[in-house]
């Protein structure tokens, strides 16, 4: 049930983690603060808003372009970490740093695809009471066959095994101050934050959006890291893999029981039939069945390893941050000219 009454505009943080996207950051900057300039003018939002960049250990000149951007406009800030800790630990440490500053946060990537003419509709549904906004994708048509058939799998792969995720919602989302503050609670160290905020159970909406094609540089997600994203959720979010192996050991347990009736039976018959090959199957498949079940509870061990020893989830080096003015103060030509330079 939406509120009666609506929200004021409030002032709304863009969360943009980057890794090595020097191709794409000017030209996102740009963007982002003329898409901010106008939803402000409109009375959408706060002047105060502002867009936070997240430096993800990247190994090009991104790091010096926030700094660059910071010191060209105060709608900028940035955070650098001391080395790369992961897409999710950049999104979490920039909203950590706005919730103190802002009445909603919004996560987005650095290369635009997600379309940031969205943002109206987001921010309408906090007015209309909403504390937790997805953004979700309405097709994957600009996607190749390659990452569509990994991203289905993921989803897939994701459902079969527990994990309350929502298909084709990446990162684009949007968080009141009252779902940021929530969060802050969540200490894990293994951070899934496509499963985590939804258990948070606050009012949410979904906002569906078209995907653009990205204008330069490459995708970070590769296969690789999507595998390892999927192994995070899952071990993070859902036991039910445990439940799987409790399962397929009872099943092989009853075949066994039954291959040793039958054993006794055939020995007692006097029959003399070579077992060569029976031998050799379920050896073999006992064997696979028992490494495959340690690496799976070895993966939860390590999971809980890592959380019991508490260590940060990322470190930030450098920090630049400044009271922002109206981001509707100049003209938007006359500040992305002074950036662009």
């Amino acid at each position: 049930m939406k509120m009666e009454n609506k929200r004021a505009g409030g002032i709304l943080y863009l969360v943009v983690p980057c890794y090595n996207e020097e191709e794409v950051l000017v030209h996102a900057a740009e963007v982002m603060r003329d898409k901010l300039g106008r939803m402000a003018s409109q009375g959408i939002i706060s002047p105060k808003s502002k867009i936070v960049f997240v430096n993800d250990g990247s190994s090009d000149n991104t790091w010096k372009i926030i700094s660059d951007l910071c010191g060209c406009d105060d709608v900028y800030s940035g955070l650098c970490f001391s080395r790369n800790y992961g897409h999710q630990s950049a999104i979490l440490a920039g909203m950590m740093a706005a919730k103190e500053h802002a009445d909603m946060v919004v996560t987005i990537d650095a290369d635009l695809q997600q379309d940031i003419e969205a943002l109206d509709k987001f921010v309408g549904c906090y007015q209309e009471g909403c504390e937790i906004v997805y953004g979700v994708r309405n097709d994957r048509d600009t996607d190749g066959f390659l990452k569509k058939l990994s991203a289905n799998m993921f989803y897939n792969f994701m459902h079969l095994l527990g994990c309350n995720v929502m298909s084709n919602h990446a990162d684009y989302r949007l968080l009141s101050k009252r779902a940021l503050d929530a969060l802050a609670e969540y200490r894990e160290v293994n951070l899934f934050l496509r499963g985590l905020i939804p258990t948070m159970g606050f009012q949410s909406d979904i906002v569906y959006f078209d995907v653009k094609k990205r204008e330069a540089g490459r995708s970070k997600y590769t296969l690789r890291k999507m595998v390892a994203l999927a192994t995070n959720g899952v071990t993070s979010m859902s036991t039910r893999p445990i439940q799987f192996i409790t399962i397929l050991g009872f099943l092989v347990s009853l075949f066994s029981f039954v291959m040793i009736i039958y054993c006794i039976i055939d020995w007692f018959s006097g029959r003399n039939v070579p077992g060569y090959t029976t031998s050799l199957v379920v050896s073999l498949l006992m064997g696979g069945l028992t490494i495959f079940s340690l690496g799976i509870v070895g993966e939860y061990i390590g999971k809980i390893y890592l959380e019991t020893k508490a260590r940060p989830r990322y470190i930030i080096e450098s920090v630049i941050w400044k009271e922002s003015k109206d981001t509707a103060q100049k003209g938007n030509g006359e500040a992305n000219a002074e950036c662009a330079d």
